[in-house]
């Protein structure tokens, strides 16, 4: 059995003698996250681009309507890069206690700008996805098409001047079907759900890819120059594409 507690020889740890919070929110999800990780037969490239120490900001596409790229990445960052990642997530999560104490538990911050800031500030490895719930919920006949990024992931890497480490996730599309989506904001702003066709993820091979980290010349003060902010995203935005194709075309199947 694997050993995550006690002394090296060890073969076996007493699940009496744990607590009840590190038992459901740091055991079962590191075994869980293991057996995910071996289901996907999961790559890893460009480990290295992840900083030792100091705030950085993450930021990976979006896809795969259950969120297990954002479980899979916080995984590896955490057992790989040993860093402890803070991922801003869907403020759905904190609409009721029942939700958000395990959200806040498993490391999951609600994806606000102030609380982007805040992390960072404090040195913290931040993951945020720039696409937001239109990349984690759009079709699958649109795979690997980035959606429009939001510009709060540049403001606060201005403000904070944190590297951006553009991060490629392959895989999730194909795992997780869906056919279409419904936009519900006439009823809660932001409120979009998917139409999935499969509900058990498909064994797909799973690839995350970190690129080099980019660091804005820019001073604090171009967080008032719209424009400045709009093109950095694009530009962001367009070097994920052109790198997600550039991979594509080298997988010869997606299992």
């Amino acid at each position: 059995m694997i050993n995550f507690f006690g002394k090296p020889n060890e073969k076996i740890f007493n699940l009496k003698n744990l607590d009840r919070d590190v038992l459901i929110y740091r055991v079962l999800p590191r075994w869980l996250m293991e057996l995910v990780r071996k289901y996907f037969r999961l790559e890893i490239e460009g480990l290295e681009n992840i900083p030792k120490s100091g705030a950085a900001l993450v930021t990976p596409n979006h896809s795969g309507y259950m969120g297990i790229d954002a479980a899979l990445l916080a995984h590896v960052l955490a057992q790989n890069g040993k860093r402890i990642p803070r991922i801003l997530t869907h403020h759905f999560w904190f609409l009721t206690k029942t939700t958000a104490l395990p959200a806040q538990k498993m490391g999951f911050t609600e994806a606000t700008y102030e609380n982007g800031l805040e992390e960072l500030r404090k040195k913290h490895l931040v993951v945020i996805f720039p696409e937001g719930e239109l990349g984690n919920f759009k079709p699958t006949k649109n795979m690997y098409e980035l959606q429009e990024f939001r510009r709060g992931f540049v403001r606060m890497a201005l403000a904070t001047k944190a590297p951006i480490i553009p991060t490629l996730i392959i895989g999730a599309e194909e795992s997780q079907i869906n056919i279409s989506n419904l936009k519900l904001t006439r009823f809660l702003k932001g409120l979009v759900l998917p139409l999935p066709l499969n509900i058990v993820p498909l064994p797909v091979k799973w690839k995350i890819i970190f690129l080099k980290p980019i660091a804005l010349p820019y001073s604090s003060a171009s967080l008032k120059d719209v424009q400045l902010v709009h093109e950095i995203a694009e530009e962001i935005q367009e070097k994920m594409q052109q790198a997600l194709h550039s991979e594509l075309k080298k997988r010869k199947s997606v299992f």
